[in-house]
């Protein structure tokens, strides 16, 4: 296999992988009845199978500019250009509680403050609660390295 090919694979995975991700990134989590493809009130491994490829086939052509059926360096680099923009754009309207088109570090410990749920201070507390398996309050070599072998 052309080292071409597997790239090709290795990105089509990618696509594969995070379409469902992206949908629910954007905030249009699919509803039951749009995964439902048949209409029984079941959902079955084929039905998320033919989402999930409906999806990927639509972000590849939406990276496709060209139409030409292949994705070039350019156009991987647009469409993750064009998925940082969106990000950052969604960041800022939920941290800018000034609204300055900036973030400085009073909003952004604000955000920790509030608790919410992803941010940093609560995430690295649930991760170290997880890895100090005794409970003793701190991680010890052998907690640490089962911690990163979990985390793999």
């Amino acid at each position: 296999m052309s080292r071409i090919t597997i790239l090709s694979l290795a990105i089509l995975a990618g696509f594969t992988l995070t379409a469902t991700a992206e949908a629910q990134d954007r905030g249009q989590r699919p509803t039951f009845d749009q995964l439902d493809a048949d209409g029984d009130g079941a959902l079955t491994r084929e039905e998320l199978a033919a989402f999930r490829e409906d999806r990927v086939a639509i972000r590849f052509g939406e990276a496709d500019s060209d139409g030409d059926g292949r994705l070039t360096r350019a156009e991987l680099e647009a469409t993750a250009d064009a998925r940082v923009s969106r990000r950052v754009g969604r960041i800022l309207e939920r941290l800018d509680t000034n609204d300055d088109g900036s973030l400085d570090r009073a909003e952004l410990e604000a955000r920790e403050g509030r608790g919410h749920r992803g941010g940093l201070r609560n995430r690295l507390d649930g991760m170290f609660e997880r890895a100090d398996t005794d409970g003793d309050g701190a991680l010890s070599a052998e907690e640490w390295d089962a911690a990163r072998l979990a985390r793999r």
